[in-house]
């Protein structure tokens, strides 16, 4: 299961009742993002609720190709998201804590650490592979990469 899978609407309750409609919790699944980023959604929540959801909008839902936006462009741009913020030298509690103040999302910061453990893990395969192959740049880019998410 993606990462992406287990982030949720921080307000789930508030947002469905200002909305008087239901939707999923997950904030990636299509209902949510239907509902939620149609003009009729943005003008029924609080002007606070609003703001995030454009901030989010504008993070995740803007690709240069329109069509994109249904082929994992929010998906692959909140991963990278995820991963900056680790590279910062965030912990998972308080990359949940961000994500939380600048789009109103939840994670459980054990889905985020084993989300980053097993990047941690991918990179370290690219790494040895990389070796195997005799591609040093890329295995020096494999390894940078690894010990920024390390800490």
């Amino acid at each position: 299961m993606a990462i992406t899978d287990k982030i949720y609407l921080k307000n789930h309750r508030e947002i469905v009742s200002q909305l008087d409609v239901n939707i999923p919790k997950g904030a990636f699944k299509g209902a949510t993002m239907d509902v939620l980023y149609s003009g009729e959604g943005l003008s029924k929540v609080d002007a606070a609720t609003r703001d995030r959801l454009l901030d989010f909008a504008k993070a995740f839902l803007d690709p240069e190709n329109p069509d994109d936006l249904y082929t994992g462009y929010p998906e692959r741009q909140f991963v990278t998201y995820i991963l900056e913020l680790r590279a910062q030298g965030l912990g998972p509690d308080a990359i949940v804590d961000v994500m939380g103040d600048e789009y109103m999302l939840y994670a459980y910061p054990g889905d985020v650490l084993s989300f980053l453990d097993n990047a941690v893990r991918t990179l370290e395969a690219v790494e040895t592979l990389s070796n195997v192959e005799g591609d040093d740049e890329m295995e020096r880019k494999a390894r940078d990469a690894k010990r920024a998410l390390s800490g």
